[in-house]
């Protein structure tokens, strides 16, 4: 799995210097309905055949839908939350506004409420491919996340998000729903 600095949703690694940064690479969403600390600009450089012109002359990049290679959402915990109720995250796109800017975003895809006992350390919130637009809805410039928090997380949490060519999976721990936990007691392995 290789991280790219340009397709990161949270953290300060692309210069965001206010919203709900907690780190380098993570978000810490608190309460209510909160967006990512970074928007992904999906410009390029002069519009040509095969991208669309957009009101401010710039072009948008269509990230999905792919196959033989998919690009591929990674939204995970990386500090568990504590407090609070549950937590759903969303990918929401916008066209530009004709001064390079978003318009008004659009919500793609949400993800079911994640209970805040399963919002543990490596606990991945957002598993699937890049979705295309929804009906109706043109190709984006820009992308951000949502949270959508129940209640109030006093007590810490961090999420890391980010679009990613291949995600390193393993099923998870029966025991503990831990990443990378092999397989379940009472499996037993033939070499």
């Amino acid at each position: 799995m290789i991280l790219d600095n340009q397709l990161m949703f949270t953290g300060t690694s692309n210069g965001a210097t206010a919203g709900i940064t907690s780190g380098l690479y993570t978000d810490a969403p608190t309460t209510g309905t909160q967006n990512s600390s970074n928007i992904i600009d999906l410009h390029i450089a002069a519009a040509s055949l095969w991208a669309p012109v957009l009101a401010s002359g710039q072009g948008a990049r269509d990230l999905g839908v792919g196959d033989d290679p998919a690009l591929k959402m990674l939204i995970q915990v990386t500090t568990a939350f504590a407090a609070g109720t549950s937590l759903q995250v969303g990918l929401q796109g916008a066209p530009d506004n004709g001064s390079a800017a978003p318009g008004a975003w659009t919500t793609w895809w949400l993800s079911p409420a994640v209970a805040l006992a399963s919002l543990t350390a490596g606990a991945r919130l957002y598993d699937m491919d890049m979705p295309r637009p929804p009906a109706g809805v043109g190709v984006p410039r820009f992308l951000r996340l949502t949270y959508i928090s129940a209640g109030t997380f006093t007590g810490g949490g961090s999420i890391e998000g980010t679009i990613v060519l291949d995600r390193h999976d393993q099923m998870y721990n029966a025991t503990n729903n831990a990443i990378l936990g092999g397989y379940p007691p009472g499996i037993v392995i033939n070499n």
